[in-house]
């Protein structure tokens, strides 16, 4: 009996002061202190003893069971205390935390409105790899090895034959290969070129297209154009073609818009002529045509090409490409609500 209400002790104890909740302290207390629970049996059974070991066995049974209901007490001051202090860390009178909220880079969102006005005027999107073989880059497109026009894009080499794309014409090539005209596509993504100051950076992004069918005529190159222009600006917007020089395209024609800050006035943005340079077009040269084993007698198409910073630069008023690509949150917080 003696081991036995030892046992029980240091059981009831252990228990006791791994409570951290009240209503667990309660079923232990009803397990060791109820009118069935440990101790109540066991004082029970004393009146089973020889005569002789009763009163030791009730005097240390009663002791026992004190010790036992004082460390209940404490447990209870114990986790009325661990229940205040968590109680006093959270004030729920006050405001909530409201979460960041992030939004699409001005990029992004450029991108994907240009990508929209083409794809209501009937454009598939097509994506093309970055890493690029020099025939895909250039050969295919009108610009053989040595070729002077070569010198127009500086290239980044990653082997005689493999290079990160200068543009994304490479995916025009790719895709004229798998498909069969006609054909509208514009092409969107990253490029790269050895450049950097306050308007050009090393990365940037370019899209694209590219128009080819039976009946295909520069007036629709401009009409394509002019409709783009006026969605993305407006309709107030002029545009006019001068006289280039593209490998992969003849005739080739710069594309221009009106000032969209001084309307044609004249200021520091447009250099005081009122016009500022948006884009490169002109219809698909044969030798390209010739490239992807299309018809050149019975077919006819045309190609544009534009930056997407230059067109965010124009549309957000920025003066400075490199602040796209630094990652201040306090610049690009102010298009997180998108156009």
């Amino acid at each position: 009996m003696e081991t036995d209400i030892e046992t029980l002790y240091q059981e009831a104890l252990a228990a006791v002061s791994q409570a951290d909740d009240p209503e667990v302290l309660k079923n232990l207390s009803i397990q060791y202190l109820g009118r069935k629970g440990a101790m109540t049996r066991y004082l029970r059974s004393i009146s089973s003893l020889p005569t002789e070991q009763r009163p030791a066995a009730g005097q240390r049974a009663n002791e026992v069971k004190a010790r036992i209901e004082k460390a209940f007490e404490a447990a209870e001051r114990r986790i009325a205390a661990q229940q205040e202090t968590r109680e006093a860390c959270i004030d729920i009178s006050l405001p909530g935390r409201t979460p960041a909220i992030g939004g699409l880079h001005p990029l992004t969102q450029i991108m994907r409105i240009i990508c929209d006005i083409f794809t209501r005027m009937g454009f598939h999107v097509a994506e093309g790899p970055e890493v690029e073989l020099d025939h895909y880059n250039f050969e295919a497109l009108n610009i053989p090895k040595h070729h002077p026009a070569r010198d127009m894009q500086d290239t980044f080499y990653v082997s005689d034959d493999v290079v990160l794309r200068t543009h994304t014409s490479p995916i025009q090539v790719r895709y004229m290969e798998s498909h069969r005209p006609p054909l509208k596509i514009v092409a969107p993504g990253k490029v790269y070129r050895c450049d950097s100051d306050i308007t050009h950076t090393p990365m940037f992004h370019q899209i694209e297209g590219l128009v080819v069918g039976s009946d295909v005529a520069f007036s629709d190159l401009k009409g394509t154009l002019s409709a783009f222009v006026h969605q993305m600006f407006d309709s107030q917007t002029a545009l006019r073609f001068r006289p280039s020089f593209f490998p992969f395209t003849e005739p080739s024609a710069e594309v221009d818009i009106q000032c969209v800050m001084c309307r044609g006035k004249g200021c520091r943005v447009c250099s005081q002529t009122g016009w500022l340079e948006v884009l490169g077009a002109g219809m698909v040269h044969p030798a390209v045509f010739e490239n992807v084993g299309y018809d050149t007698g019975s077919l006819s198409g045309f190609a544009f090409g534009m930056g997407i910073e230059r067109i965010a630069m124009l549309k957000f008023g920025i003066d400075d490409i490199r602040k796209f690509f630094e990652n201040d949150v306090r610049f690009l917080g102010q298009f997180r609500a998108g156009l």
